[in-house]
Order: structure tokens, then sequence, then C-alpha cells
């Protein structure tokens, strides 16, 4: 448990075992713990770093509004903090707007970012029309159905229930994030940048179609794609061997990439 400082805003993250740095990001119903089956499974290959963006979790809540414009800003503090470089970030839904900026501004710690979900707020005029007509086929489904399937509701009302506390402990909600669906970087930024981005995503995702994912995956050069078959949006919750076993594909991906370079 360490406390990072983000322009004068306290951020609250965690350092769990060694080797190569992965550090993740949560999504708007998330913090830190949401990770917990990630921390388990790979602290004993990784350093794995888990943080709280601002009005998240044990952060700095303190503030009347949050300009999601600075939250890139608390995973440079984190990165800083611990002097961490070629480091992996996994960014979970809106975590991956957030990771993909972080990583813009800084590529000189972070090695490669993994889009979780998301395509990361990528400015393309094609994606942007995809992924607003994803959503709109998602809004007509209750929340917790664009998140966790039916069927992992039913068999595991446990996690289910869990899964749905988690966001309690926040102050900063959905609304506070909305600018960070504007101003992303276009591909051809991203190109220049040179930074590997993986598109992680499931097959069965309510909330941003494996079309949608593909398409990103074409346009953007050098990227590469993780498209698990039969998983949902919160593949983290509820599919955590599939979750992790990509992210250990990526992670060891980019060490191999580095060596050979």
């Amino acid at each position: 448990m360490a406390i990072a400082n983000s322009n004068g805003v306290s951020i609250y993250y965690e350092v769990h075992g060694t080797g190569p740095a992965v550090l993740l990001v949560h999504g708007s119903g998330g913090h830190h713990a949401a990770w917990w089956q990630q921390v388990a499974e790979l602290r004993d290959r990784y350093t794995v770093v888990t943080m709280d963006l601002r009005g998240f979790g044990n952060s700095d809540s303190s503030m009347t509004e949050f300009d999601s414009w600075e939250f890139p800003d608390d995973i440079i503090a984190v990165l800083d903090a611990e002097d961490l470089s070629d480091v992996l970030l996994v960014g979970q839904s809106i975590g991956a707007v957030v990771a993909l900026r972080a990583a813009m501004r800084r590529p000189d710690r972070v090695g490669g970012v993994a889009l979780a979900h998301s395509l990361g707020g990528i400015n393309h005029p094609e994606l942007t029309e995809l992924v607003a007509a994803d959503r709109a086929e998602a809004v007509k489904l209750p929340v917790i159905d664009r998140l966790l399937s039916r069927d992992f509701q039913k068999r595991e009302p446990a996690r289910t229930f869990l899964f749905q506390q988690m966001g309690t402990f926040n102050v900063a909600k959905m609304a506070d994030l909305r600018n960070l669906s504007t101003g992303g970087p276009t591909i051809d930024e991203i190109a220049a940048a040179r930074i590997p981005v993986c598109f992680l995503a499931g097959e069965n995702d309510a909330v941003l179609s494996a079309a949608t994912v593909r398409r990103a995956h074409e346009l953007l050069p050098g990227s590469r794609l993780e498209l698990i078959p039969g998983a949902p949006h919160s593949m983290y919750w509820e599919a955590p061997e599939l979750f992790n076993a990509a992210v250990i594909r990526i992670r060891d991906g980019l060490t191999q990439r580095k060596a050979t370079a």
C-alpha cells in the first residue's frame, strides 16, 4: 500500500510480486480490489501494480468534481513513484481510455497497452460510428446484463453481488468520465508513437461487439488482437482464467519483442 502524488492529489496504489511490470487500471465501477483474481494469479511471475484513479477507492475523492482528463496523470504518478519502465498497462473498459492516454504521454515508461473491452477512445470516424451503434444496442439491456452474462449471474450469485458492491466504494460516477470519450489519439498518432497496442476482448461482449474490435485491429497497423471466444464484457471478473492467460501472452510477448529488438 502506497500513495503517489498526482499534481497535489493523493493516488492510492499497491505493488505485488516481482518481475516484468503489469499495471492494472480499473473501469468505471471498479477500483484496485476489483483485480483480486488477477493479483493472486499474476504476482508470482510479474510485478503487479493496482491503483485507484482519483475519485475511486482509496484515492483522494475530496474534490467537488472530477476532470477525467487528469486521470492519465494519476497513472503516470504511480509509474514515476515506483520508477517503473517497460510496463504493460492493462485498462478495463473506460480504464483502457485512460491507459492509452497515459502511454501516449509517457512512452518512456510504457512498453505496451492492452485495451480490454474498449477501443481506448481512438479518434477515428468509422470506429466512433461503430462504437455508438454497439452502445445503442447495449443500453437496451439492464446494466448488469451488459457487464456479466445471465448464465454467470445465475451460477454465481455471490460473485455477482460482490461485483455490484465494488462500485459503491467510489465517489466518481460514470457522468464524471464523459469527457474521456472525446479528444482521443488518432490512429496516425498511435502509430507514430510506436506503442504496441493489443485489443483484448470477448466474443460475447454486450457493450463492444467483436466486429467492431476486429475492425479496430485492422485499422491500427501493428496492433495485436486477443478476441476470446465466449467471453463477456467483464471477462476479468467472470472468466479470470481466460483474462489472465491473455495478459500473460501479451506481457510475455512484449518481453520477447524487447529481447529481440
